[in-house]
């Protein structure tokens, strides 16, 4: 697992084939397969017409690069 100098930036990151959730964290480490560790996770599942955004807290979680489409700033 690579581990960069100083803290990262919160990032939001959407998953493959999971159009309605994304995920939001720091990033702590990632390896060559982009299998991801992230800090202070957050589920975030984006409103719908019948529903709210809900956000569910995770922890400390590994999310494994195959799940990853696209990674932004969540500072924006």
């Amino acid at each position: 697992m690579n581990r960069g100098g100083g803290e990262w930036p919160k990032v939001s990151i959407w998953l493959y084939e999971q159009l309605g959730i994304r995920i939001e964290g720091k990033i702590r480490g990632f390896d060559e397969f982009m299998n991801l560790v992230l800090d202070d996770a957050v589920e975030v599942k984006q409103a719908t017409k019948d529903r709210e955004e809900s956000r569910r807290a995770l922890g400390q979680i590994l999310l494994k690069g195959d799940n990853v489409s696209l990674i932004q700033s969540a500072s924006v």
